[in-house]
């Protein structure tokens, strides 16, 4: 028997796999983008195929297709959807035509396959899956309805749960005092928990911004079509649409005000990878914090110690390194580089459409995926686990000069560096030098140069 069959689409005849679900457009675009090897995300596919769904049944309530025929496609989608080798049947290269066509006839070509067996006729990829439909329609929402469904239910979720990790964490470790650093030199005292809540701090402000995002995120262009207008497409589709879609996903989809705007150009797209951009800077600035708190043991800070997960060398016996913070660093470096491809992207909105969407798709749902198991890794595995070496902070802040800035507004700052310089020199406690230095006693400086005190602030 042959491994192929013949397929004919609006171009002519091919051959294509005998067992493929997909058919002639899928299997001219495998010929033609033998690229990078790498098909669109399986979260894009799942969501195409729930958009595929949610037409249908709009289509089928304006009587736009016939009930049995909505049924045999939905029947089709639910099929794929539940499938774990799902992706076997979506092979189109992530660079391809720019309005995702391809992606589109591929998903459309194998519901379609699916769709005619379950009815025992045939189901038009063209005239059936896609009714009402464009590719320059379908392919923004389905980015739009993808990077939603993500966002809601696992990046806000993972960054929820660093947010707790956090606070908890500081809360369990607000009796220790620090050295403080700016420029990586000594700085003044703060506690511990004073520096963790600065990165919740960080953290919540994420969530906000990708919070606000969300409305835009959620607002489709389904039902403009080709070009904006909605042409071919029912007068209530786009509303129709929303409504089952929202009810497909317990999300909150609306229709655009103004289509032309969400098929000419990806500016919400591009304005949700900034901010997890931003995302990606906070993660980063956290785990250099716990990189270097860690370092040493001791030859380094050697403030705290992470949670030891494996060897650190393949030649070195015993030696530890912080591989979940350094795997979060990568991620934040992936993250923004997704950001310039997709801010370049977002720059290619050639009149009525943008033509690298597929690439946006692609790196705005890495970027999502990448932060979401990231974020709950250095929750869990870093900043829960570590502990705190009290004796290593005690050393270093008994014998931080830097302390004498307490005394400034006694003495005068040429007075303080003077004997800052001198317990510098000499490697000697700050309050020894400054007992013998000044005119305030030995209780006085105790009350005046108490670490813990000088963490709160105040003269």
């Amino acid at each position: 028997m042959s491994n192929t069959r013949i397929e004919r689409d609006s171009m002519g005849e091919l051959e294509v796999p005998a067992d493929a679900l997909y058919g002639a457009q899928t299997q001219r675009a495998i010929n033609n983008f033998p690229v990078s090897g790498q098909a669109l995300p399986e979260s894009f596919i799942r969501a195409l195929i729930l958009v595929k769904s949610a037409a249908a049944i709009s289509n089928s309530q304006l009587e736009c297709l016939s009930q049995e025929q909505t049924d045999a496609i939905v029947f089709a989608c639910s099929s794929l959807l539940e499938n774990d080798n799902l992706m076997q049947h979506f092979p189109v290269d992530i660079f391809q035509t720019g309005s995702g066509t391809s992606s589109n006839m591929n998903a459309n070509e194998v519901i379609a396959t699916l769709a005619s067996q379950k009815l025992g006729d045939t189901i038009s990829p063209n005239d059936h899956v896609n009714f009402g439909q464009s590719s320059n329609d379908i392919i923004p929402t389905t980015i739009h309805v993808s990077a939603a469904l993500q966002l809601n239910n696992e990046l806000l979720p993972a960054l929820q749960h660093l947010l707790a990790t956090i606070e908890a964490k500081a809360e369990s470790v607000k009796g220790y005092c620090k050295t403080g650093r700016t420029h990586l030199m000594d700085a003044m005292p703060v506690r511990m928990d004073q520096s963790l809540l600065s990165w919740a701090t960080q953290i919540r402000q994420n969530i906000q911004q990708l919070e606000a995002l969300q409305p835009a995120i959620q607002t489709l262009a389904q039902g403009g079509t080709a070009v904006g207008t909605g042409i071919n497409a029912h007068e209530h589709f786009a509303r129709a649409f929303s409504q089952n879609l929202s009810s497909l996903t317990d999300i909150s989809f609306t229709p655009a005000d103004d289509f032309f705007a969400l098929i000419g150009t990806q500016d919400t797209a591009v304005a949700l990878s900034g901010q997890l951009k931003t995302t990606a800077v906070s993660v980063m600035k956290i785990a250099n914090d716990l990189r270097w708190m860690n370092s040493g043991p001791l030859a380094g800070l050697g403030e705290i110690s992470l949670e030891a997960l494996q060897p650190g060398s393949s030649i070195m016996p015993g030696k530890v390194n912080p591989v979940i913070p350094e795997a979060a660093a990568m991620v934040a470096a992936q993250v923004i580089g997704n950001d310039a491809a997709i801010t370049i992207g977002g720059q290619s909105g050639n009149f009525e459409l943008n033509v690298m969407l597929p690439m946006i798709a692609s790196n705005l749902l890495n970027s999502i995926s990448l932060l979401a198991n990231s974020t709950r890794l250095l929750a869990d595995k870093a900043i829960a686990s570590f502990t705190v070496n009290e004796d290593k902070l005690n050393e270093a802040l008994h014998l931080n000069p830097i302390l004498v800035t307490a005394l400034n507004p006694i003495i005068g700052y040429l007075k303080a560096a003077e004997i800052a310089k001198k317990a510098y020199g000499e490697k000697r406690p700050i309050i020894d030098v400054a007992e013998e230095n000044t005119d305030l006693s030995r209780a006085e400086l105790e009350q005046l140069l108490d670490p813990a005190k000088l963490t709160q602030g105040g003269l």
